[in-house]
């Protein structure tokens, strides 16, 4: 039997998911809770109106659809790595227009339609994903205007060994599995196991967003199975 692939550099992601952007939603569809946290975290940046938003490593539009929902008047750029997860958030109805970008998440701005200055950015699940996280937070600030926030909606499960082993347990009992039968040659649900594994605790990434210049750095739990294992992560850039 031949051995699924191994995802060893981060970029190799966006190509991976290529593999998976058709079974994708269905996958997420079965997490309880997936959409409704995706709108906590978004609402929590309190945009004001006509905000201008970048929705970073937006996948298969669903974080699209938590910002276009809780600022429905709102400009968003939508940017991810692969063209195929971009093709799925397309075809999803949206309540306001959003122009959906293929770029580089390390470095959106090369991206054609990315320019300063954004009031806020939202970036799910994407940040672990990125080759070089420190480089990345940096050209991030970059694209926010004085006093943006910028929201990580992600995976945190290193401080505690109950979030490390009831994340093993659903992507070991659940994800994978159900990941075999809809991708069987796909590497990416084990490498996104391994990825949240290996991402940074809570107070490490707050460090981390302080050592790139954000100020008003705060973290805010989500509830469900995933307290304690997703998290949303704000912080704004100085004015």
């Amino acid at each position: 039997m031949a051995l699924v692939p191994r995802i060893r550099d981060k970029r190799d992601v966006p190509e991976a998911f290529d593999e998976v952007a058709s079974s994708y939603d269905l996958l997420t569809t079965l997490n309880p809770g997936y959409q409704s946290h995706l709108n906590e975290s978004a609402g929590r940046m309190r945009m004001p109106p006509g905000a201008r938003l970048l929705d970073l490593c937006c996948g298969t539009g669903r974080s699209t659809r938590a910002l276009a929902e809780a600022y429905p008047d709102a400009d968003i750029v939508a940017v991810d790595g692969s063209r195929a997860m971009l093709a799925a958030a397309r075809r999803k109805p949206l309540s306001t227009r959003v122009d959906f970008l293929h770029g580089d998440a390390m470095d959106p701005q090369e991206t054609a339609g990315v320019t300063p200055h954004f009031d806020g950015i939202f970036m799910a699940y994407g940040i672990r994903n990125v080759s070089d996280p420190d480089l990345c937070l940096q050209r991030l600030q970059s694209l926010l205007r004085p006093g943006g926030t910028i929201c990580f909606h992600e995976y945190s499960v290193a401080d505690t060994a109950r979030s490390r082993l009831i994340w093993n347990a659903v992507t070991l009992g659940v994800i994978i599995p159900m990941g075999m039968v809809t991708a069987r040659r796909s590497p990416i649900y084990r490498y996104l196991r391994r990825s949240v594994l290996e991402f940074d605790g809570v107070a490490a990434f707050e460090e981390r967003l302080g050592r790139a210049g954000f100020v008003n750095v705060h973290t805010l739990p989500l509830g469900g199975w995933q307290r304690g294992i997703v998290h949303s992560f704000l912080a704004s850039r100085p004015g």
